[in-house]
């Protein structure tokens, strides 16, 4: 290739690098945060904090019952999440599991919620 060509094309391959290297670096902010690996396979996972931080409540068919509504304990209100059970869970605004308030159900088998839509503080799982 001549030099005169190569001078003619250089502004596009520029626009091209630049444009390449400002996609990748967003990808890679935009990653979300990975849930506690104490966050086993089966259960549901709730954190007091934002981006799994913070205290921590974890559910599993051990120790909940399908179709049954589940408070959170006494002072301990969800701000992010993890659903690794196989299993849909409905995440509540209402401790009574009461759909007046914010209710959304997440899919099981790996659902990551860094930052919950609002304070959970009821769940319910599904069969």
């Amino acid at each position: 290739m001549s030099a005169r060509r190569i001078r003619a094309r250089l502004p596009h391959l520029l626009v091209l690098a630049v444009f390449g290297l400002l996609t990748s670096a967003g990808a890679a902010q935009a990653a979300p945060a990975q849930a506690d690996p104490a966050c086993q396979k089966g259960e549901f996972c709730l954190w007091s904090a934002d981006d799994y931080s913070g205290e921590t409540q974890h559910f599993d068919l051990r120790n909940s019952n399908p179709g049954e509504c589940i408070p959170l304990p006494e002072g301990f209100d969800g701000s992010s999440f993890a659903n690794l059970m196989s299993r849909d869970v409905t995440v509540y605004q209402s401790e009574e599991c009461a759909t007046e308030g914010d209710f959304i159900t997440y899919p099981g088998g790996g659902t990551f919620v860094p930052k919950g839509p609002f304070v959970v503080r009821a769940i319910q799982i599904w069969e």
